[in-house]
């Protein structure tokens, strides 16, 4: 929490959050998903590096699944299915 506040202090053009839930309450993170749209409407484009694929993708505009280095799966939220980020996410 402190880090993110820190970081919004400088108010960057780019925000990369790594695991925003790791570790975290599911009341704060809840709070913190339900202000990253005010940060963007700021001008911040946001990059979540995030395994809750549900709440990742309720605030995205776009999904980008990584393996080995390399996007397996790329498109809008209301374009893919849980179950294709699922199997782009773990190979199969």
């Amino acid at each position: 929490m402190v880090a993110i506040g820190r970081a919004l202090m400088s108010n960057p053009r780019v925000l990369l959050c790594d695991e925003l839930s790791l570790g975290l309450a599911p009341l704060v993170i809840r709070d913190i998903y339900a202000t990253l749209p005010r940060v963007r409407e700021q001008g911040a484009a946001i990059v979540i590096v995030e395994q809750d694929i549900g709440q990742a993708m309720r605030v995205a505009d776009r999904v980008y699944c990584l393996q080995e280095g390399r996007i397996s799966l790329s498109g809008r939220p209301d374009e893919l299915t849980r179950a294709q980020v699922s199997a782009a996410y773990f190979g199969v």
